[in-house]
């Protein structure tokens, strides 16, 4: 068996999931609420606050969505629970940014700002701290839209390997190469 798929999940204090007669899963929790429409080969059951998955063969398919499903309402649970958070920083002289309701405007080296609109459901704040690099920080329930936007803001200005400069994860590691030597 799927050792993802055929783990159980379990539902903390104050989180609910439903399952609706179309496969439709609600999950709601101090945060919000989730939904997700499951496959109806991928049988679902609740009992005592632990969730299970199971399948109905063992062909490659339905392996696949065993641990995909399984993987998709732990993620849910987590995010209605206690919630997803990434952090950015701008690497590079001038760079800012600046949060104007759920626009984020960005200054990222070009010639013009890059106004980018955010969703609803994403809660984003920017931070600038004398002798630091400017942060942003994206807080949500969902863990792919979250994900999503992350990756989204950060292709702005990747990180380029030379200097370092550009948008990059809090805490990721940069390969620096070497320039070029001094010509003789």
């Amino acid at each position: 068996m799927s050792r993802i798929g055929k783990s159980p999940i379990n539902l903390p204090q104050g989180v609910t999931l439903e399952i609706a007669k179309d496969n439709l899963v609600t999950v709601k929790g101090s945060k919000g609420s989730l939904q997700q429409q499951v496959n109806p080969a991928i049988k679902m059951s609740v009992e005592d606050n632990v969730v299970s998955l199971e399948r109905p063969t063992e062909s490659k398919r339905h392996k696949a969505m065993h641990g995909l499903y399984r993987a998709l309402l732990a993620n849910m649970v987590e995010g209605v629970s206690e919630g997803y958070k990434r952090e950015l920083e701008l690497v590079g002289v001038g760079y800012k940014a600046v949060v104007q309701g759920n626009v984020l405007e960005l200054n990222v080296g070009y010639s013009h700002s890059i106004f980018l609109g955010l969703p609803d459901e994403i809660k984003v704040t920017a931070e600038t701290v004398k002798g630091q690099n400017p942060k942003i920080t994206l807080e949500s329930i969902d863990k792919q839209l979250i994900g999503q936007v992350a990756a989204k803001i950060k292709s702005l200005r990747s990180v380029e390997p030379y200097k370092g400069k550009g948008i990059r994860f809090v805490g990721e590691y940069i390969r620096r190469k070497a320039g070029k030597t001094a010509a003789k």
